[in-house]
């Protein structure tokens, strides 16, 4: 079993009124995460009861609130209980479901999951506007899948076992962005299993997801778009470069962008500026949610990176530990590029403080910067920077500047100003 970090975050949330809505990618784990509260809840002897919107004979239940209500009394009686609902996005009109369950103030705490879906990411969130909390769950990150592999021997010293260990440490980073995070993914010990089982989610995503988000069984195009993706996490995307490649319209290419940010497959980010002409036009950037999947698209799964491509990779990884430790609060993440093509990773602006991450794939072993980091500080004049590698620590002072060199798992404890 691969602890989650989340789980106890979902257990301080099942004594709130609110509808506790797990949301996240097909295959995550919400429905593993969602029957160990089952059992946590039956431990301490509370009642519950368990729905699956895709076990067919589950359905029916979900003709009518009252039909529903029916069962549940059936189950577990008029006093209070736990009610888990999963996959909700198959119910039609969710969103006003849930919100007619919740608003006839029954006894029932409604835990609710959901793969990517239009529906679930659009519809549900505004129909149960102030009755819901949403918790994400992403594919296994790289904690839990540190702890998983080293069984659970350094989970409250990980940072020392990074320390001391960098072979293993750098064994593992590697198998990460080689691999991912599913978590069927992770469980398998052989390649050519991950292989399979990442086919197999891969195919599903096409066939279940956006075939029936675009209502055709062909998604050629679609699946051209996912790979030209692939190919450029980190660079900026030019819609028209891509339209004119695909032969397909921009504004196809615009839905399609939309659809892989819905389901869980894509995360755009937008330029910082404050000075629009001075700055780089508006052109995003994207990152995989998981980049087992992104290898996948590209046919790179299960081979060792090649040394251009980890920097990419090693990007990709380091955004989504700036996102989780951003999440839940004022601070927006961006990235920085001029017309004369000086660039930074990320910028993280919270009401109007500025934070500049670079990222390199490198072991520094003394503060070294680019021209373009050295730019953006005298330019906006922050009060800490950092540069994330996986060499050594130090620190730099750069005018009113401090500049922090950290090592990627030091960068995991790091408190951003």
């Amino acid at each position: 079993m691969i602890k989650r970090q989340i789980f106890e975050e979902l257990k301080e949330h099942l004594d709130k009124k609110e509808i506790s809505l797990i949301v996240g990618p097909r295959q995550a784990g919400k429905t593993t995460l969602m029957m160990l509260l089952k059992d946590h809840l039956e431990a301490s002897g509370k009642k519950t009861v368990f729905l699956n919107l895709d076990i067919e004979s589950d359905r029916q239940f979900f003709v009518s609130q009252n039909q529903l209500l029916r069962k549940i009394v059936l189950e577990i009686g008029e006093d209070e209980g736990v009610v888990f609902i999963d996959e909700i996005q198959r119910k039609e009109d969710a969103g006003l479901f849930l919100k007619g369950l919740f608003d006839m103030n029954l006894p029932y705490k409604l835990v609710v999951s959901g793969s990517g879906s239009v529906e679930l990411k659009e519809k549900i969130h505004e129909s149960l506007a102030g009755r819901k909390r949403v918790f994400e769950l992403s594919t296994i990150n790289f904690v839990e899948f540190v702890n998983y592999k080293t069984e659970y021997r350094y989970e409250k010293n990980l940072c020392e076992f990074f320390e001391l260990d960098r072979e293993e440490t750098q064994r593992l980073l590697e198998e990460y962005l080689s691999f991912g995070g599913y978590p069927r993914v992770v469980l398998e010990q052989r390649v050519e299993d991950k292989r399979k089982i990442m086919a197999e989610l891969y195919q599903s995503y096409l066939e279940r997801d956006i075939s029936m988000l675009l209502g055709v069984q062909k998604t050629e195009s679609f699946t051209a778009l996912v790979r030209l993706m692939a190919s450029q996490i980190g660079n900026l995307v030019n819609v028209s470069e891509l339209s004119k490649t695909l032969r397909i319209s921009a504004a196809t290419v615009n839905d399609y962008l939309w659809y892989m940010q819905k389901t869980f497959l894509i995360e755009k980010i937008t330029p910082y500026f404050k000075n629009i002409r001075k700055e780089i036009t508006k052109s995003p950037i994207y990152y995989f949610y998981d980049l087992g999947m992104r290898n996948y698209a590209l046919g790179n799964f299960g081979s060792v990176p090649i040394s251009s491509e980890m920097g990419f990779l090693f990007q990709n990884f380091i955004y989504h530990l700036v996102k989780s430790k951003t999440e839940n609060s004022a601070t927006q993440v961006h990235f920085w590029r001029t017309t004369d093509k000086a660039e930074v990773d990320f910028v993280l602006d919270k009401l109007g403080e500025v934070v500049p991450i670079e990222v390199k794939y490198k072991k520094l072993t003394q503060p070294m910067m680019t021209r373009s980091y050295k730019s953006f500080l005298s330019k906006y004049h922050p009060k800490q920077g950092y540069l994330i590698h996986i060499g050594e620590e130090s620190e730099k002072k750069v005018e009113t500047t401090k500049v922090s060199f950290l090592p990627y798992y030091k960068f995991l404890d790091a408190g951003l100003s």
